[in-house]
């Protein structure tokens, strides 16, 4: 059972290449973590490690939980990421698939919900994924969102725009039993939660 003790997360700014997918000649872009932050994760525990094309964030600890004694301000917490993708002036990038993992126990009458969102810096969300859950239920999750092409939405050309993307964990009691505890966790049972991103890269 996790404790009420909040996730932190590891203030990370390391320059990592991620591998291009728009063709054999594309540039190979550079991701700079710029900033990580939110109710679920204050400064102190992830990881960011990049293979190929895809970058990848491990944390610790950040869940949702509800009932048996909570602390309300658990029902929601959220994690936003701030990157910087560094290319030629006459490419442009974007988000070509998002994958999350992590672990839900729910109480009968009890439902959760997983939520991403990305944005490029001074824009409106362009992506946002929602997953539920409604309990009983009590196993590891996964969330996928893997846009077709022409939907992939793209940094503006000639703008040097971070890309924001926000995780976000909720958890409602419902009619479920006060006294039992219910839970999303953004962890699978090895104790980490892996969120994975893969960039696609063309000419603007």
């Amino acid at each position: 059972m996790l404790t009420t003790t909040a996730a932190t997360l590891l203030a990370v700014s390391a320059l990592i290449p991620i591998g291009s997918t728009a063709d054999a000649e594309a540039p190979t872009p550079r991701v700079d973590v710029v900033t990580v932050n939110g109710s679920g994760c204050p400064a102190g525990t992830a990881e960011v490690s990049a293979t190929g094309r895809t970058f990848t964030v491990s944390y610790s600890s950040f869940f949702a939980q509800a009932g048996d004694g909570a602390d309300p301000v658990h029902l929601r917490r959220n994690c936003q990421l701030s990157i910087r993708v560094s290319l030629p002036a006459n490419y442009t990038y974007g988000l070509a698939r998002l994958s999350y993992n992590g672990f839900a126990h729910l109480e009968a009458g009890a439902t959760a919900l997983h939520r991403v969102s990305t944005y490029f810096q001074g824009t409106s969300p362009t992506t946002r994924l929602d997953t539920p859950f409604t309990g009983p239920m009590s196993r590891e999750w996964t969330a996928t969102y893997r846009p077709a092409p022409a939907d992939i939405a793209y940094s503006p050309c000639g703008a040097d725009r971070n890309l924001n993307i926000n995780a976000e964990l909720r958890v409602s009691p419902g009619n479920s039993d006060p006294s039992r505890r219910s839970f999303i966790a953004a962890e699978s049972s090895s104790g980490t939660f892996t969120t994975k991103y893969e960039l696609t890269t063309r000419p603007c």
